[in-house]
């Protein structure tokens, strides 16, 4: 048995999930042209990693691990951020500071676009390393899974 192929199939069995969003501001919420927007993933095993499985054939066990290498978020504003972390979440305490490793700030709001919403897609790429156990077979594998969202941004006008 080609232990590729068994890699392939410890990889099949894994429940690998595109990003679990996290932003603000939140779907169904407003955010502000120029503030910052702060994007994240949940960091469990079917979102981020590590998730390891293995499969086995005439007398050959693989084992496959799989984790988020990065994540590119397509903005919905023709502007694309990949981040290598699984981000931060934002808090209330952080206020205009930008994300420390996942943001973004947008220069025009979402009435711009044909929906009146940002429609963000994140990319995770799942690196996934196998074995043969007991052996010296090594191998990559990469999969790609995509969630997405929609968000409205507004414009904030000062009258005097």
């Amino acid at each position: 048995m080609d232990p590729a192929v068994l890699a392939q199939q410890a990889v099949d069995s894994m429940l690998l999930r595109g990003p679990d969003i996290g932003i603000t501001p939140r779907p169904g919420g407003k955010g502000v042209v120029g503030m910052p927007v702060y994007m994240w993933t949940a960091t469990g095993t079917e979102t981020y990693g590590p998730n390891t499985a293995s499969a086995s054939a005439g007398g050959i066990t693989v084992t496959a691990t799989a984790r988020v290498s990065k994540i590119v978020w397509n903005m919905g504003d023709g502007k694309t951020v990949t981040c290598t972390s699984a981000g931060t979440p934002y808090k209330p305490e952080y206020g205009k500071q930008a994300s420390p490793d996942c943001g973004h700030r947008y220069d025009k709001p979402s009435s711009t676009t044909g929906s009146g919403a940002f429609h963000v897609t994140a990319t995770s790429t799942w690196s996934i390393d196998w074995q043969v156990t007991g052996g010296a077979q090594t191998g990559t594998l990469t999969e790609i899974r995509t969630s997405a969202v929609d968000i409205n941004v507004a414009e904030v006008q000062v009258l005097n």
